[in-house]
């Protein structure tokens, strides 16, 4: 293992070599996770900042190829889906919930990273209701274990079922819980430029879709926990923190990439650089999977009692069971 001083360099030359053309988000991921658990990962609070932001300029600037006439009709298309699909995977929580005994509290987590965008949606519920830290760790790494799983398992699925380019990017904007893995499973799909504008372009407002839900949600769940205090005696509070729920996060991914369609209606001429913007978009997104990959810690992974993980998995499954035969239903 290289000494100490070398691991910055070691680290930003194996950012640099996973955003370049020649890797690809499953790999980039990979390499992150590797390099995390070998104890050789680097700026660890740089890295969830960069990688937060990375993915929001990411989307935005696939924004440029999608003008607004475009984005209401898909989002449209796929508005009642995303209702129906949101609402059954927080009753889907509820049940589990009673069955695993998992709490109240991580049972929101988890059900609102499932339903629409992993670990944002976390964070942005969490300070909604107050979640203890330690409640939050568990279901972020929950999430994460089973995004990762997803990131690779999906694409080989897609083909092996003979889905075209859109149907597998209607998939993966529901199956896959953040961004980052949507985009990247996304761009490993396609086998051509034509293939990846279609998955690209559908997975992008498929999942933005789902992504609005992240303020109604955060709203709502604010307001039921404190409306109904839970008793001290119930598992989720064991660890509480005592913090006090807060206003969500102003949703700034989607008005990014509202503002990015706005410009593409008003200025065709960027569909002529779809190329190259997508490239760019296609390397920041790499470059965050592989800081997020970074971010894995043993620690983490042990946290994951079994209950979470099991009520995660099933949310999860169940999700992109349901919308897989929705999607080869012609939904």
């Amino acid at each position: 293992m290289p000494s100490s001083p070398w691991k910055p360099f070691l680290f930003i030359a194996a950012a640099i070599a996973c955003s370049s053309p020649w890797s690809s988000a499953p790999i980039a991921l990979t390499v992150g996770c590797i390099l995390a658990l070998l104890g050789l990962a680097a700026f660890p609070k740089q890295s969830k900042a960069v990688s937060r932001q990375l993915i929001q300029w990411c989307v935005a600037t696939l924004g440029l190829l999608i003008p607004l006439p475009t984005l209401l009709r898909i989002a449209t298309d796929g508005l009642l889906f995303a209702t129906l699909s949101v609402i059954a995977t927080f009753a889907l929580g509820v049940l589990l919930m009673r069955l695993l005994r998992t709490g109240r509290e991580q049972t929101i987590l988890l059900s609102a990273g499932t339903a629409v965008c992993g670990g944002s949606a976390i964070a942005a519920t969490g300070a909604a209701i107050g979640a203890s830290s330690s409640g939050m760790a568990i279901a972020t790494a929950s999430i994460f274990l089973l995004n990762a799983a997803g990131l690779y398992a999906l694409p080989p699925i897609g083909h092996w079922l003979g889905l075209t380019d859109a149907q597998f990017g209607a998939w993966a904007g529901i199956a896959l819980h953040d961004v980052s893995s949507v985009m990247g499973a996304a761009n490993s799909y396609a086998t051509d430029a034509a293939g990846s504008k279609v998955v690209a372009d559908t997975a992008t407002v498929v999942k933005l879709s789902r992504v609005l839900w992240l303020v109604p949600i955060s709203l709502i769940a604010g307001w039921w926990v404190a409306r109904h205090p839970e008793p001290a005696t119930e598992p989720s509070t064991q660890a509480s923190s005592n913090a006090k729920p807060t206003r969500p996060p102003v949703p700034w991914l989607i008005i990014l990439f509202l503002l990015a369609s706005l410009l593409a209606t008003f200025i065709p001429a960027l569909a002529q650089a779809s190329t190259q913007i997508r490239a760019v978009a296609a390397m920041g997104f790499q470059l965050a999977l592989f800081l997020i990959g970074s971010g894995l810690s043993i620690a983490a992974i042990k946290s994951v009692g079994w209950r979470a993980l099991l009520q995660a998995l099933i949310m999860w499954l169940a999700l992109a069971g349901v919308s897989l035969a929705a999607v080869k239903a012609g939904w």
